[in-house]
């Protein structure tokens, strides 16, 4: 059947000895390597690759009509991503040195290697999928992301997060997992909701946000457990694994993950298989497994209170979602389409907003990210009565939170930290000023009243320095 066959490329054996040719594929198939071509002419070979993409080529190195040393850079050059891999009855150190500067990836001599042969072909073919995923995920980022429906419900005209919407799209069909980091309120479960859609697997997505979950409760939530399983399992209940069959399992807020439930996750990730609470009888998850976090796993790595195992495991495939700072060229749409929603829910007419609305919110740092705006936007709108949106709102969050402009911490005292620390020749006093007055009105588009906020001066006193420097020039 079709289905048996693996891997989903060809592995092509070459060698003169009929008899080895035969035990070869017989090793290989007990190990599940079923997609098998034989040859016991090498010059046939060239042809063979012409037709079709062959992933693996294992020969012989002493063969009638063309060498094996002959043969290693016909295939480089007809089928560069192609691995060969020499099996030779020929055990010399400087034979094996000539075929790994001709493009070998391996040597190795026939006599009791079944089980070398076996690990190097297993990892010959994780190679060549690695390579073929890379030039796929490649080939799609060049091109943009050719489904954007499935991205509609985050609002952006971002660079880089078009670059994501792309490298999405190209893990499509992988069914590694998928881990997604970056600060609170920047967007993570859209991303995984994405990352579904994209898919689109049968099953659905199920959530699960794991923060605060004892061991127990973890496994009894991800696993379920079987009849008098513990004091009250009257009945048998399905957890969020089997309910995400054939769909996604999206797990949120994993960096909060116990120690013993970060060692049931990777068992589940590495063996595919988990064991529902009071069972002795394993089950197979068919999910594939997405997380996010907004903590720094590498760092609590280092403070072992995360499995390093596991954070190189979950992060096959990594996506991380910026902070609104770092994206704030999508400040207005993401107003636009904030303020759409909330004068939906709130039953009123969407407003016009100033024009320097987006100006004011750029100045802010949003410690807080898209949910931070989305609140403002909100709430804004909840105290509108009619009219042109008001700021007062707006700027009366922004004043003194955490983040803002006015409580910046002041920059640290050493050469890190102080603009001016080997300045030559040092500018004075009233240079610094205009200089510093000039990058405030830049900032704010020339809005004085919003320079004066990121400046912590009244609107007057800019005026007045303003009118200082206009005066200088004119002198």
């Amino acid at each position: 059947m079709a289905g048996d066959i693996y891997p989903d490329f060809p592995i092509l054996l070459i060698d003169d000895e009929p008899s080895w040719l035969r035990s070869l594929g017989l090793l290989l198939e007990r190990a599940g390597f079923t997609n098998l071509h034989k040859l016991t002419d090498g010059r046939k070979a060239q042809s063979l690759l012409a037709e079709q993409k062959i992933g693996i080529v294992l020969l012989d190195l002493m063969m009638p009509g063309m060498s094996g040393e002959e043969l290693i850079p016909l295939i480089r050059e007809e089928s560069p991503d192609t691995v060969i891999i020499v099996v030779s009855g020929m055990n010399q150190v400087n034979l094996a040195v000539q075929c790994m500067k001709l493009g070998a990836s391996d040597f190795i001599v026939k006599t009791g290697a079944e089980e070398r042969i076996v690990t190097t072909v297993r990892n010959a073919v994780k190679l060549w999928e690695l390579k073929r995923e890379n030039r796929a995920i490649r080939d799609t980022i060049s091109k943009g992301p050719s489904n954007p429906e499935a991205f509609s419900q985050i609002a952006t005209t971002n660079r880089y997060m078009a670059s994501i919407f792309s490298y999405i799209e190209s893990l499509a069909t992988s069914r590694q997992p998928v881990l997604i980091t970056g600060e609170s309120g920047t967007g993570k479960e859209l991303i995984a909701r994405a990352i579904h859609r994209v898919s689109n697997p049968p099953g659905p997505m199920v959530s699960v946000n794991v923060a605060g979950l004892d061991d127990t409760i973890f496994s009894d939530t991800l696993f379920g457990h079987v009849r008098g399983a513990f004091t009250g399992a009257d009945a048998r209940r399905a957890g969020m694994v089997e309910k995400a069959s054939n769909g996604t399992l999206f797990l949120d807020e994993i960096g909060d993950l116990s120690a013993p439930s970060q060692v049931k996750l990777l068992r589940l990730l590495q063996e595919g298989d988990y064991y529902p609470v009071g069972s002795d009888l394993p089950e197979k998850i068919n999910a594939r497994v997405v997380c996010s976090t907004h903590q720094d796993l590498p760092a609590k790595g280092k403070e072992r209170l995360f499995r390093k195992d596991l954070f190189y495991r979950l992060q096959t495939h990594h996506i991380h979602m910026p902070p609104l700072r770092e994206r704030k060229d999508d400040i207005p749409i993401l107003l636009e389409t904030f303020l759409t929603m909330a004068a939906e829910e709130t039953g009123k007419k969407r407003p016009v907003y100033p024009q320097e609305l987006p100006v004011l919110l750029a100045t802010y740092h949003f410690p807080g990210n898209i949910r931070e705006l989305k609140s403002m936007v909100y709430d804004a709108m909840a105290r509108h009565q009619g009219g042109t949106l008001s700021m007062a709102s707006f700027k009366e969050a922004m004043q003194g939170h955490p983040g803002s402009i006015e409580d910046s911490p002041p920059p640290p005292a050493d050469s890190t930290g102080n603009p001016f620390t080997g300045l030559e020749p040092l500018p004075n006093l009233a240079e610094a000023s205009h200089l510093l007055v000039m990058e405030a009105m830049a900032r704010a588009e020339g809005n004085q009243s919003i320079a004066a906020r990121l400046l912590g001066i009244s609107q007057p006193a800019l005026s007045k320095r303003m009118k200082l420097i206009r005066e200088k020039k004119e002198v």
